[in-house]
């Protein structure tokens, strides 16, 4: 029976190139590849009371950035996702992190890391609000969530590994190769079939 290879990918979960980076790993991996998801967070001082994403952007990058994006319906689509950034409510994803842990001891956190980038950039749902993270996780079969001081810790030796928020998504593979940033399909196939698989 032959081993299934090794990889991680450090994400934040309401980082589109995580998203498209996560999507496209999976994707190339087709279930044949051990996912160890580690956090990271963009923004680790982000209020949780959730504000319109267009209303950061328009505060950090302007007003012609966010039009940009609204006018492009295009994003996404070659990948297979819905995002509509007009309805993103940008949030700490601390809790969501939580659960992502919770959900990885289970066994579930593809399914649970998937499903949360949907409920930030499909469905504008607050990702940090406990009541939505508990609706969420029982629809994923997810039962309670991690402890705090673990993920502080697991984020503090993220970021103790260099990975910073131009970095991420941050895949490593078995045999040490990295790729940084939201890669195409190909590159993460490509990554996958160099690793020899064990057994």
């Amino acid at each position: 029976m032959r081993t299934k290879r090794r990889v991680e990918i450090a994400l934040d979960l309401v980082c589109v190139r995580c998203y498209l980076g996560f999507t496209r790993l999976t994707r190339a991996a087709g279930g044949e590849a051990e996912l160890t998801i580690r956090p990271f967070q963009a923004e680790p001082d982000a209020p949780s009371a959730g504000e319109p994403l267009f209303e950061v952007w328009r505060r950090t990058r302007g007003e012609a950035f966010v039009r940009q994006v609204a006018s492009d319906t295009s994003f996404g689509v070659a990948d297979g996702l819905d995002l509509r950034f007009e309805r993103a409510l940008f949030t700490n994803t601390f809790e969501a992190h939580r659960l992502v842990a919770r959900a990885s001891a289970q066994g579930l956190g593809e399914r649970m890391a998937e499903r949360l980038f949907r409920a930030y950039f499909t469905d504008g749902l607050l990702i940090s609000d406990r009541t939505t993270l508990a609706r969420l996780a029982a629809e994923t079969g997810v039962v309670a969530a991690a402890e705090a001081a673990a993920l502080r810790a697991e984020l503090d030796r993220v970021r103790a590994l260099g990975v910073d928020v131009d970095a991420v998504p941050y895949v490593t593979f078995e045999d040490g190769t990295v790729l940084e940033g939201a890669q195409p399909e190909e590159a993460y196939r490509a990554a996958l079939t160099a690793l020899t698989p064990a057994g």
